[in-house]
């Protein structure tokens, strides 16, 4: 059932557009302004919880001319993600107490456009308009990109250069591949159709579709998106980005902006298979996910940056999900599990690394030692969120990995499984062997010993809970979630 529910759309999109522009009026920055943002980031969750909530309900909400704002199952569950990790960064970033670290100027600047950021990405995952849905993507790039040297080095600003030339060219063919989409589209369908560029019209056309002319703008699409999303080859920008940008701006890049880039290319699948079947794109998305993680697994070994190592494990994770898209039904489940796991536990794992930094002064593993006798509580949730990436019980990627892994011998892939076990492994014990150096020896003698700001740890151990529970069990509302966007993905 479909319903207008524009309050409910307001009340998600409105909270950080309004924060961006409260950071921009107010010159210089006050405490009050980062207070501000932190409350209405709440508002913008609850907002999102209630749009879950109508999607389970059977409702399907929408707003705008065109129903150009729509939100099912997998909007519901990807504004989710980004309301939850952008209300991490609201309250977790600078400018609520006082950071030497950042000057008022820096803690305005990250106020600005962070919050554009998350709006960028809620717009994404909510518009019911491929090209709307288009330009929001390219959006987060120029949003994202302002922020990674917020502390202006040589190698920050090279690293934001990379991620938008590189971004770039990849939103560049995904705009290809719409744009073949869409007029192969009107060429059957005629411009006066109502809703040309809405996904639900677009599939519902599907069937009557040249296939020759979809398959190739899918190829586009998923090496556009693909790129956004750090998918191997196209990954080079992640590692340098995800390394300089500062750790809240990291914990939102790795954390939703990748699952974004993926939502995009979910959506389109759902075109492509109507027409042409599932194999054709879970082919596709079979082979970029298995190299992806061949060469993320491979990468964890020889990594000396602790940042580094946690942007390759994205790659690592995004590449998981890709390949539990391409395993049918029950690996589409997987898949979403994994990315909502993901989510949590990699935006977990960047602020802690923020903390890190903060003490040790240095990203190199080789320097930072000792950290559970220096930092207790970050030293413990790091090895926490570790353990949890690694995919080790009690967390929820346990369980999103061996759903991802018992899709793969469900639908008759025993030799690839094998292959994705073997690169876990490699993995896991490159994982295990850094962790294992940070926490234990003798800390440095110019490391201060002892925690600052705990209260910013709780909203962390909230986020250690999560993966707990979807460790133990799938919350009865993650599944009825889940198991509707299978129906919107595997059909």
């Amino acid at each position: 059932m479909t319903r207008l529910m524009g309050p409910l759309f307001a009340a998600l999109l409105g909270p950080p557009l309004l924060s961006s522009l409260l950071a921009l009026a107010v010159r210089p920055y006050r405490v009050w302004v980062g207070a501000a943002n932190a409350a209405l980031s709440l508002g913008s969750l609850a907002a999102a919880l209630a749009l879950a909530g109508r999607v389970l309900e059977d409702e399907v909400p929408t707003w705008g001319p065109g129903e150009l704002l729509r939100a099912d199952a997998l909007s519901a569950l990807l504004a989710l993600c980004v309301a939850f990790v952008a209300a991490l960064a609201a309250w977790l970033g600078p400018g609520l107490a006082a950071d030497e670290s950042y000057d008022a100027a820096q803690v305005r600047r990250f106020r600005i456009f962070a919050n554009l950021f998350a709006f960028t990405m809620l717009g994404a995952v909510t518009t019911n308009n491929v090209a709307v849905m288009w330009v929001a993507v390219e959006a987060t790039t120029i949003t994202s990109a302002m922020l990674i040297p917020l502390h202006v080095t040589k190698a920050s600003v090279e690293a934001s250069w990379k991620y938008i030339l590189v971004g770039s060219v990849g939103i560049a063919l995904a705009f290809v591949g719409t744009v073949l989409g869409y007029f192969d589209f009107i060429s059957l369908a005629g411009e006066h159709e109502s809703g040309l560029l809405n996904w639900t019209v677009l599939r519902g056309a599907a069937p009557a579709m040249h296939p020759q002319v979809l398959q190739l703008a899918f190829v586009f699409i998923l090496i556009g998106y693909g790129t956004k999303a750090g998918l191997a080859p196209m990954h080079t920008w992640l590692p340098d980005a995800h390394s300089e940008a500062p750790a809240p701006l990291s914990a939102m890049m790795s954390g939703v902006l990748l699952a974004v880039a993926l939502y995009a290319i979910v959506r389109w699948k759902a075109v492509v298979d109507a027409r042409v079947g599932s194999s054709y794109a879970d082919g596709l998305l079979i082979v970029l996910g298995s190299v992806s993680l061949a060469i993320a697994a491979l990468s964890l070994v020889i990594q000396r940056h602790y940042k580094r190592l946690l942007a390759y494990s994205s790659i690592e994770h995004t590449g998981l999900v890709c390949l539990g898209l391409g395993l049918g039904p029950l690996g589409v489940f997987a898949a979403m599990l994994h990315l909502l796991n993901h989510s949590v536990a990699k935006s977990m794992m960047f602020f802690l690394s923020g903390r890190i930094l903060d003490r040790y002064r240095t990203t190199e593993m080789g320097r930072v030692s000792g950290l559970l006798s220096t930092m207790p509580v970050t030293g413990g949730l790091f090895a926490a969120g570790m353990i949890a990436l690694i995919g080790l019980p009690p967390f929820g990627l346990f369980l999103s990995k061996f759903a991802v892994v018992r899709a793969g011998f469900a639908a008759g892939r025993p030799w690839l499984m094998a292959v994705v076990l073997g690169l876990l492994v490699i993995a896991f014990v490159a994982l295990v062997a850094h962790l294992n150096r940070m926490l234990y020896g003798a800390p440095p003698d110019d490391v201060a010993v002892g925690e600052t700001r705990l209260w910013a740890l709780l909203p962390l151990v909230l986020c250690v809970a999560v993966l707990l529970v979807l460790g133990l069990t799938v919350p009865r509302p993650v599944d009825a979630l889940l198991t509707r966007i299978v129906a919107i993905a595997a059909q």
